[in-house]
């Protein structure tokens, strides 16, 4: 799966001799990964950076109302937020983790301003600018 994983284009035959079998077990085995869900689908790997989109900020968010309604309110309105690429519901002393992707702190000022602090039961937020990345898959 990790061979798959880091290249999603590879042909059977180059995931075949990487995994150690021939070709036909390998696609019969990818085939059944896609069909029971296990693999989800294939993407790009963009860069972000050269797409005008390399500020990212990590949001602490606390919410006023944490009963079944108002997270299920909050989870809906998080996906109608383009700017928002990542929402972790936490175990800890906030309630969801937000990563913001934007093109600079002054359009991420913006979309914290506009979009994030009104999302539904919204109490409080808590911003973390990332300086470089140095790790992302």
């Amino acid at each position: 799966m990790s061979a798959l994983a880091k290249n999603g284009r590879q042909s059977m035959s180059e995931l075949a001799a990487k995994v150690g079998l021939s070709k036909t077990p390998v696609q019969a085995r990818v085939k059944r990964l896609e069909k029971d869900g296990f693999i989800k689908g294939y993407a790009a790997i963009i860069d972000r950076e050269r797409m005008g989109e390399g500020h990212v900020a990590f949001v602490q968010v606390k919410l006023s109302d944490t009963r079944s309604s108002a997270l299920d309110a909050f989870n809906r309105a998080v996906q109608a937020v383009p700017e928002i690429e990542q929402c972790h519901m936490m175990a800890a002393s906030f309630d969801y983790l937000l990563k913001v992707r934007t093109r600079d702190i002054a359009a991420y000022r913006r979309i914290l301003g506009e979009r994030i602090s009104s999302l539904p039961h919204v109490a409080q937020t808590s911003t973390f600018v990332a300086m470089e990345t140095v790790k992302d898959r």
